[in-house]
């Protein structure tokens, strides 16, 4: 059973109050995620993140092949962070932690998000081909668009 870990930060000119009023926003996951992929939310994304809350949203991640995703959020501490697991999806195992801190000129997020892949052997095999590209490809595509969005971190 091979667990992957995916490890991002970025540096924002904002403040912590910024940060967590579009972060802690489903809605706009929709933002940060590449017009390509189809990203919809379905249920749930509402109203603001709180522990229990469950969002049901239509991917699109590779091939056009449209695949129901529903997570939940399990943990939040206001301002700081919060996890979301994967509940029904793509993935064998999905969880993933954001955390926000205050830094001289604005804020570091950080991203670390572990994740298991169905098909045993046969998706191992494809984690460096197609996952991992994908999941790099989606995450840089986030930073790109939140510079856009709040400027470029200068320090």
């Amino acid at each position: 059973m091979k667990i992957y870990t995916l490890h991002k930060k970025q540096k924002l000119p904002i403040s912590v109050d910024q940060a967590w009023e579009f972060l802690s926003s489903p809605a706009n996951l929709k933002v940060i995620t590449p017009d390509y992929m189809g990203f919809n939310i379905l249920s749930g994304g509402d109203r603001p993140m709180y522990p229990g809350q469950i969002i049901q949203y239509i991917v699109t991640p590779i091939l056009g092949i449209k695949t129901k995703w529903v997570t939940e959020i399990t943990h939040v501490k206001d301002h700081e962070y919060f996890v979301d697991e994967q509940r029904f999806g793509p993935y064998a195992l999905w969880h993933h932690k954001h955390f926000i801190k205050k830094i001289e000129g604005g804020i570091e997020m950080e991203d670390i998000i572990d994740y298991k892949l169905p098909l045993g052997v046969l998706g191992q095999l494809f984690h460096p081909i197609i996952v991992q590209p994908k999941l790099e490809e989606i995450f840089n595509y986030r930073t790109q668009k939140l510079e856009e969005l709040f400027g470029t971190y200068e320090k």
